[in-house]
């Protein structure tokens, strides 16, 4: 194997979030298999008045394994302009943009563009979405500036490869699933973990984990909720992430439903050393997005073998084989309870864990490497 020179374009520590923790994954995984890799994430992401959340900073430690450049600012053109012509001089084998929004593609579009420009590297893409979730009126001309520069796609999803397809017919492009989230720390057993969360120990469990906003349906879930047998099943719903719109309706539609002792918010950003807490604790992962691509909560889920109900949305029932490691379900309040209902009623779990322990050999990170570098 030859070793290449590679550099990540993304989002990065000090920056939290799923995508950072992909991107930091990534590198790890490029340097154990002998290639000189870093990243190139943002000193501006996004300005404050543009961000949902609280903060977009992680209050964790700075890696000390990866290498980490924080130079990009993403609404500057003379700061693009400057960073582009900085690391064409690098003699990157190959460059690696992670794209998932437009409003990105004008700084990675001319960044792209300048390195394509001044030296051979080869440029692709990590697409998690070409159509975004939320549309914006600068969608299109936005996306098409940065994918003419760029030579070549990956996508976790058949959805955003199908939208890849249409897009740039002629340049190579490739599907993997997104790989096992296997960074987080080992399992606790269930006890502990409720311990270490304040939770009961005789009481049951699921868990809906990550940011909320309007696409990830917890309006459903909660509308889902009200019709499990709760108190016969002895059950709870988690609600752990941080809100990136207005919660108020939330809290009505829990009070409204008469769910105020069964639902557990812990709407705080969850940071990285509580996460295997949050998955050890729960019985089940409940995913009742009303629209999606891929999900890295899925593997997330994989990694601490628990079950999932996903919604047939996106990519999600691609990952999740139903009746085999969880459920996969219409839309539809009944239908999500009933399969809530039934993975009690019919001791599901210990069948679904043999399932997911089977199925999560094919979501490794070494496998995606090597289809980056293929592209």
């Amino acid at each position: 194997m030859t070793k290449k020179k590679i550099l990540i374009v993304g989002p990065a520590h000090p920056l939290r979030g799923g995508l950072a923790t992909y991107d930091e994954r990534l590198c790890r995984e490029f340097n154990t298999m002998g290639h000189q890799c870093e990243i190139l994430s943002f000193s501006l992401q996004y300005p404050n008045i543009l961000f949902p959340g609280k903060t977009q900073f992680s209050s964790d430690t700075k890696p000390g394994d990866i290498v980490i450049h924080s130079e990009i600012n993403s609404v500057n053109p003379l700061n693009w302009l400057r960073i582009g012509r900085k690391y064409a001089t690098h003699e990157y084998d190959l460059v690696i943009f992670r794209y998932w929004m437009s409003f990105m593609a004008p700084a990675f579009g001319t960044i792209a563009g300048l390195i394509k420009k001044k030296s051979s590297a080869k440029i692709v893409a990590i697409t998690d979405n070409i159509i975004p979730h939320e549309k914006r009126f600068y969608d299109k001309r936005f996306t098409w500036y940065f994918l003419k520069n760029i030579d070549g796609f990956l996508s976790m999803s058949e959805e955003v490869y199908n939208q890849v397809a249409v897009l740039e017919p002629t340049k190579p492009r490739v599907y993997v699933t997104h790989p096992m989230y296997d960074m987080f720390g080992d399992a606790l057993n269930k006890t502990e973990a409720k311990q270490k969360l304040g939770l009961d120990a005789n009481t049951n469990y699921i868990l809906f984990f990550g940011f909320i906003r309007k696409y990830k349906g917890l309006n459903l879930l909660l509308e889902s909720f009200a019709k499990v047998n709760r108190q016969g099943l002895n059950l709870k719903l988690i609600v752990a992430g941080e809100f990136y719109e207005d919660a108020q309706p939330y809290l009505d539609q829990i009070n409204i439903l008469g769910l105020s002792d069964d639902v557990i918010l812990r709407t705080d950003f969850i940071p990285n050393n509580e996460v295997a807490t949050y998955f050890s604790a729960c019985d089940m992962v409940v995913q009742t997005y009303l629209s999606a691509t891929q999900s890295g909560v899925t593997q997330i889920a994989y990694f601490y073998n628990k079950p999932m109900l996903v919604t047939d949305v996106g990519g999600l029932a691609e990952l999740v084989p139903h009746n085999k490691v969880g459920y996969v379900c219409n839309l539809d309040p009944t239908e999500i309870a009933n399969s809530i209902d039934d993975f009690y009623l019919e001791a599901k779990e210990a069948i679904f864990i043999e399932g997911l322990k089977e199925e999560r050999k094919r979501f490794t990170w070494s496998y995606l490497c090597e289809q980056l570098l293929r592209l």
